[in-house]
């Protein structure tokens, strides 16, 4: 039994299919399959039931999981207790404001635990920084860059607002419609364009920075704002998001870099992983 058979074991249970584990692992497929085969034959047990689906762990498996997570906890603690703190890699990453709390946490974790003795250090997208993940419009001139979430604006309604029985909102919508406006946001500056020219003007009720205080505003009635539609955002329950006809506008995040490195190749892979950009 080594190390490495748990912590593809400790995969597959929690991702609840060898294919998926495979990916977390960045690994082939028969690889995880050999690896949990050869367990099973060394504790002669069965640790998995398969199905269409993928897995479902057997009492075996049950019995395992924690075992395995301390002992591969325990190996951790070991190998880290015996790393020299000077070894560290040390890694500043410039992070926008608002792009999601669970998805970046998400990443941020698999970046992480990617890298050997990384020390991650999260600073404003506007300081010096080995890479940043920002919108696209942040990009200075001698950055390269990987895109990997894109996302359509939405209006953002109070539930009980007028405007969210209407399945889409059109530009005639906004005159004087309360609205609390967020800057910097390009979007915002698109729209404002485009409602100038048509002759139309909201009733602007609160200019802030943070798309969080937008949705709170929203949410206690204040205006509607406009913000993109990510998965959390979408979530909140209290407020109603409607699309605004024959308009789109939409946001574009990236990973923006200088040079290349070990570090920044890993990032990139992971920024790969948990793209939704076609």
């Amino acid at each position: 039994m080594d190390l490495r058979s748990l912590q593809y074991f400790v995969a597959v249970f929690e991702q609840g299919s060898f294919s998926a584990a495979a990916k977390r692992c960045f690994v082939a497929q028969p690889s995880i399959s050999a690896a949990v085969a050869q367990l099973e034959q060394t504790l002669c047990c069965s640790l998995f039931i398969r199905h269409a689906r993928g897995v479902i762990a057997t009492d075996a498996g049950e019995k395992l999981y924690p075992l395995a997570k301390k002992l591969l906890g325990q190996a951790k603690a070991i190998k880290t207790l015996f790393t020299e703190q000077d070894s560290k890699t040390s890694f500043l990453l410039g992070v926008t404001k608002g792009l999601g709390v669970a998805r970046m946490s998400s990443l941020l974790k698999d970046f992480t635990a990617s890298v050997d003795s990384m020390e991650l250090t999260l600073v404003p997208h506007n300081e010096s920084c080995d890479a940043r993940v920002i919108i696209k419009e942040e990009l200075a001139e001698n950055e390269n860059y990987v895109s990997f979430w894109q996302e359509n604006y939405l209006l953002a309604l109070p539930y009980n607002h007028v405007l969210s029985l209407k399945d889409s909102i059109a530009l005639t919508d906004f005159d004087d419609l309360a609205f609390i406006q967020r800057s910097p946001c390009t979007a915002w500056q698109s729209l404002q364009d485009i409602l100038t020219l048509e002759g139309i003007s909201v009733d602007s009720r609160a200019k802030i920075k943070t798309i969080d205080y937008a949705l709170g505003l929203v949410s206690a009635g204040l205006g509607c704002a406009l913000v993109p539609a990510h998965p959390e955002i979408l979530s909140n329950s209290e407020i109603v998001f409607r699309p605004i006809q024959d308009l789109q506008l939409k946001r574009e995040i990236v990973l923006a870099y200088q040079q290349p490195s070990k570090v920044i190749n890993k990032l990139k892979q992971l920024v790969v992983k948990h793209s939704s950009v076609s």
